[in-house]
C-alpha cells in the first residue's frame, strides 16, 4: 500500500466534519409524526401534561442533534422555533391530508391516509425539511428528504416551495427540483418530473425548475423543465407530457399516442419477442 495514499486518508479523516447522526434524525421525524397525528402512534398519548412531556422531549432531543451541525445557541434558538412553529406544520398537513381525501376515490378518509398514505408522509417530511432550510440548518434537511425518498420512491428537494392542500396520488418516481415552486390545490401523480433544463453547475443559484400554479393537475409520467416555465392556474397536464414552454391557465395539455390495435383468431400467433 503506498505511503501517499495512507496520508491522504489519513488526512481526509482528520477534516471530516462531524458525522451527522442520520437514524437519530430520522427516528425524531417519525416521532413527530406520531406526536402531531395519534393515527401513526401505536399507544395515543393520555392527558394534557403526557402530550407536553413529550413535546418537550421531542424539542431536547432535536436541540442535542442540531449541535452536530449548529453551535449550541443556535441549535436551541430552531429547535424553539420548530416547536413554536408545530401548529402550523399540522394544520398545514391536514390540509393536504383533505385534498388527497377529496381527489382520490380510493381514500377512505383521512386516518387512512394519514396512516398509510405514502404521499402524505412524503408531504409530511418535506414540510419538516422545508421548515430547517427556512432556518438555514445545513445537511439535516437533505437527509429528511432522502430518507422520505427511500421510504416511498418521491424524491422532493428540501428548498422545493410548496402551497397548501397538496396531492400525492400514488407517487412513485415523481421527482421535484429544488427551485420549483407549487401553488395551492396542486394535484401530481406518479412519474411526474419538476426539473430542470440544464444541470450546470454555475446555474446553482438561479430558478432552474418550474412553476406550478393554483388548482392544477398534472398526470402520471409528465416531465416539466426549465426554471422559467410556468403553468398556469387551472390548468391540466396529461400523462407522457414533456413540456419545456409556459402555458396560460385553464389549458390543456395531452400527449397524443399513436396506437395501432390488430386482432387475429390466434393472438398469440403473432408474438415474437426475444428477450
Amino acid at each position: 500500500m503506498q505511503a501517499a495514499f495512507i496520508q491522504a486518508l489519513t488526512q481526509a479523516h482528520q477534516q471530516a466534519p462531524a458525522p451527522l447522526p442520520g437514524p437519530a434524525f430520522c427516528r425524531l421525524a417519525d416521532q413527530l409524526l406520531q406526536l402531531l397525528f395519534p393515527e401513526r402512534n401505536t399507544r395515543p398519548l393520555v392527558g394534557a401534561p403526557e402530550v407536553e412531556a413529550e413535546l418537550q422531549r421531542w424539542q431536547t432531543q432535536l436541540t442535542t442533534l442540531l449541535r452536530v451541525v449548529l453551535p449550541t445557541e443556535p441549535a436551541a434558538a430552531v429547535a424553539t422555533t420548530c416547536l413554536d412553529r408545530l401548529p402550523l406544520l399540522r394544520e398545514a398537513l391536514l390540509q393536504d391530508a383533505a385534498a388527497i381525501v377529496a381527489a382520490d376515490p380510493a381514500a377512505q378518509g383521512l386516518t387512512e391516509v394519514i396512516s398509510t398514505y405514502p404521499g402524505f408522509y412524503a408531504i409530511a417530511l418535506h414540510r419538516l425539511a422545508h421548515a430547517l432550510v427556512q432556518l438555514q440548518v445545513p445537511r439535516v434537511p437533505r437527509l429528511l428528504s432522502e430518507y422520505a425518498h427511500t421510504r416511498t420512491g418521491i424524491d422532493i428537494h428540501p428548498g422545493a416551495r410548496i402551497g397548501p392542500s397538496f396531492c400525492i396520488d400514488h407517487g412513485t418516481g415523481i421527482v421535484i427540483g429544488e427551485t420549483a415552486v407549487i401553488g395551492a390545490h396542486v394535484q401530481i401523480f406518479q412519474g411526474v418530473t419538476l426539473g430542470a433544463l440544464s444541470v450546470a453547475k454555475h446555474l446553482a443559484n438561479t430558478k432552474r425548475h418550474p412553476s406550478i400554479e393554483d388548482h392544477v393537475v398534472v398526470y402520471a409520467g409528465a416531465t416539466i423543465l426549465g426554471g422559467s416555465t410556468v403553468v398556469g392556474s387551472h390548468s391540466i397536464i396529461g400523462g407522457n407530457v414533456w413540456l419545456t414552454a409556459s402555458v396560460p391557465s385553464h389549458s390543456r395539455v395531452y400527449h397524443r399516442a399513436q396506437i395501432h390495435v390488430t386482432r387475429t383468431e390466434d393472438p398469440t400467433a403473432d408474438i415474437v419477442f426475444s428477450i
